[in-house]
């Protein structure tokens, strides 16, 4: 990856998680109570979801430009034929370099196999705008699938110390949930979390194409 595309990825991947964060951060904070074992008032409810804000985004400006930017480089060293079957592994592992994660395994994956099949239909690349609908479909996935580990995860954060949730093994917490509030209690949460997800890919991934295109493009006319 040559320098202006070294310098588009890594600031635009800093805007789209700064912007996500402004944005989102309200939803996140709901979801998070809404799957604590205290219950939704008892957590906090509507009070205080906007604390933290200002911090959380300027946080996320370096993680997501490193992402963003290991993500384009490592797809840079995969490059394949675009008609190639390998294609969805590259954006998987791709995705796994900038973030170890299942659901950037899901996300990024269809995201791009979205953006391409629209560009196919369409018989030329998709606008921003296009990008961010396809990172909303590909987000409100991803983020149904992987609810039952986002509440695990939630679990183990607010474990009392001592207990056994406060281990850490994500596979004896999702057990837990399940024995104690079957299939309902795994996906606690998860509509406000796929509304929030899916608003996050239409910003994030819109804002992450939108901000590198203009940045190429001014690039381009740079002498």
């Amino acid at each position: 990856m040559d320098a202006p595309g070294f310098t588009a990825s890594l600031v635009a991947g800093g805007v789209a998680g700064a912007s996500v964060d402004l944005i989102l951060f309200p939803l996140d904070t709901i979801k998070t109570r809404l799957q604590s074992p205290q219950g939704f008032n008892k957590a906090g409810g509507f009070r205080g979801i906007y604390a933290g804000v200002p911090s959380t985004a300027v946080g996320s400006f370096p993680n997501a430009a490193m992402f963003f930017l290991t993500y384009e480089y490592v797809k840079c060293l995969l490059h394949t034929d675009s008609a190639s079957h390998f294609r969805p592994v590259k954006h998987m592992l791709a995705a796994s370099a900038g973030e170890v994660i299942p659901f950037s395994l899901v996300q990024f994956p269809l995201w791009e196999s979205l953006k391409a099949l629209w560009s196919w239909q369409r018989g030329h690349v998709v606008d921003s705008w296009q990008s961010a609908v396809c990172g909303a479909f590909a987000g409100g996935f991803a983020a149904a699938v992987t609810t039952p580990l986002d509440v695990a995860k939630t679990r183990i954060m607010l474990a009392k110390a001592g207990s056994s949730a406060a281990v850490g093994n994500v596979l004896s917490a999702m057990h837990a949930v399940w024995r104690a509030q079957g299939l309902g209690g795994l996906f606690a949460g998860v509509l406000p979390r796929m509304a929030a997800i899916s608003m996050g890919g239409f910003i994030f991934l819109g804002a992450y194409d939108q901000t590198r295109s203009l940045l190429l493009e001014v690039g381009k006319k740079s002498p």
